[in-house]
């Protein structure tokens, strides 16, 4: 079942590769009583979303704490080493949090896997953004095609709030 607007995240352990090391990420425990954008890639270093979804998340993060937003969150079915570089050459580190969902266990809970082994890549996300109030979705945006990020782009989401 994929996960709806009005439903509540599912608990989940995610990877974070910070200065200190790697930690742990309980992700009930970091959205609980906060207001977070969450958006989710194929893949870190993959074409559409280093060229197209990431910039505009980087672009509009002002507009987004503006809003009331506490905290933009890109996660991706890569290993934490991954995402911390994709941060560095993307410009995002220290701008918006890079989760890593290494073996897809919060990607398959939310029901928005897709299989890209075809392609060489194996289980991965499907491309979304959502907006969680305290845990709780309050908005989705799935993209049919991985090849896209304007369903579920900055642009829109940010139109939504």
């Amino acid at each position: 079942m994929t996960i709806s607007i009005g439903d509540t995240l599912p608990s989940a352990t995610l990877k974070e590769k910070t200065s200190e090391g790697v930690a742990d990420v309980d992700l009930s425990a970091f959205l609980q009583g906060r207001k977070i954008v969450l958006f989710a890639v194929p893949g870190a270093f993959t074409p559409t979303c280093s060229m197209n979804h990431l910039p505009g998340f980087l672009e509009n993060r002002d507009s987004f704490h503006a809003k009331g937003v506490d905290e933009i969150v890109v996660i991706a079915v890569n290993d934490h080493h991954v995402m911390q570089a994709w941060a560095k050459a993307s410009g995002g580190e220290g701008k918006i949090r890079f989760f890593a969902d290494g073996s897809a266990v919060l990607t398959k809970a939310l029901g928005l896997e897709n299989d890209m082994s075809a392609g060489g890549m194996g289980i991965r996300s499907k491309r979304y953004s959502m907006l969680i109030e305290d845990g709780k979705v309050t908005q989705l945006n799935v993209e049919d095609s991985p090849g896209k990020a304007e369903v579920s782009g900055a642009a829109t989401l940010l139109g939504q709030l």
